[in-house]
């Protein structure tokens, strides 16, 4: 494998593992939306995939748990299954990609090594697909309530927390990951055709002039 390769796929196992964290911090984060109200403006509503909290303008905060799945809203129905499936895919992803990786010795053979890099790189694109769907349908639902001419102006709205970015930025940075894998893979799957060296070419010279002579 080539240096242009093996730094591909260095940098591509670190960004996986901050990308597959971001995700993880994402999922169990009570911040994906955020509302303050006038009425009481010394507290503040954060709601996650699963509890909601109630922060205090000194610095407390107090969270309850979801009584129900079922009695929870679609998007973050939605949230809870795809979140879990992209941490769930990211994992068994970057497991697989690891003995792909030049640098471990458990795989000797090459193209089994660079069918486990590429099988963890598409495993991890994956992974941030699943999560940044979800993420982005959240999002999306908030700015439609948020812009909603029926309600009138007093109520208030949810708007994007912490934990959407994080998410975000967790779900690209795994499909760059992931990327990065498969590119590795394939530059290392790619050999320089051999040079002919000088006894190559007397060989060559040998059975040409023989020919020669036998016509």
């Amino acid at each position: 494998m080539d240096e242009c390769a093996r730094v591909l796929e260095l940098l591509g196992m670190l960004l996986y593992v901050g990308a597959w964290l971001c995700v993880l911090g994402a999922t169990v984060s009570p911040r994906w939306l955020s509302m303050s109200t006038s009425l009481l403006p010394v507290e503040s509503y954060e709601l996650g995939l699963w509890e909601t909290c109630v922060v205090q303008d000194t610095g407390g905060m107090e969270c309850r748990a979801y009584d129900s799945m079922l009695g929870l809203s679609p998007d973050l129905k939605l949230g809870r299954v795809l979140t879990c499936a992209s941490l769930a895919v990211g994992a068994l992803g970057f497991l697989v990609a690891i003995p792909g990786v030049s640098l471990v010795n458990g795989c000797e053979e090459d193209g089994a090594k660079r069918t486990l890099g590429t099988t963890g790189g598409l495993l991890g694109m994956l992974s941030g697909v699943l999560c940044l769907i979800p993420v982005s349908y959240v999002a999306h639902v908030a700015v439609v309530r948020f812009f909603d001419d029926t309600l009138p102006d007093v109520v208030p709205r949810w708007e994007f927390g912490d934990a959407l970015f994080c998410g975000w930025a967790g779900g690209f940075l795994l499909a760059v990951a992931g990327l990065l894998l498969v590119l590795a893979s394939r530059s290392a799957g790619r050999e320089p055709p051999p040079v002919a060296g000088p006894q190559r070419r007397y060989q060559v010279m040998n059975t040409v002039l023989a020919r020669a002579e036998y016509v």
